[in-house]
């Protein structure tokens, strides 16, 4: 073999090193992601009995458009059934908003020390397995050039 070839330069080493840890960083954040999926358990739960009341108003809505369509005066309570459940909707679609507001601070809440937390316990093992390649990087090198000499 020689040097070049028993060589691999410190930069293209440095550089593989960096691309681990990124890749080690990015299995750590798919971990956080994943157990920050159990925290939507609760809120799909809130979801379902929403979807729920909105088909009951939907159909509510239908059986009174259909009384209302066998009228006659059928603009003007046309005009009134819209009135009415425009006022009926905004306070629930304030509601609404106001509930996804809250369970997107929650979840940032529980997600955000947890990636603190993996990312503490992360980085002391990052550096010391960055320590140990230097270190054979080094060893690797003095060795090559002695076999040089």
């Amino acid at each position: 073999m020689t040097k070049s070839q028993a060589a691999i330069p410190r930069r293209t080493f440095i550089g593989l090193l960096h691309s681990a840890a990124m890749k080690f960083s990015l299995i750590a954040a798919v971990v956080v992601l994943a157990l920050a999926q159990g925290s939507f358990a609760q809120d799909a739960a809130d979801l379902e009995r929403l979807g729920q009341y909105f088909e009951e108003m939907k159909n509510k809505m239908t059986v009174e458009l259909t009384e209302i369509l066998r009228n006659q005066d059928l603009a003007n309570q046309a005009q009134t059934f819209m009135a009415d459940k425009k006022t009926q909707l905004e306070p629930l679609a304030a509601q609404i908003q106001e509930q996804l507001r809250t369970v997107a601070t929650s979840v940032e809440e529980q997600v955000k020390p947890l990636a603190a937390n993996v990312q503490a316990q992360i980085q002391p093992m990052v550096d010391n397995f960055q320590k140990q390649v230097e270190a054979i990087f080094q060893r690797l090198t003095e060795q090559v050039r002695a076999v040089g000499n």
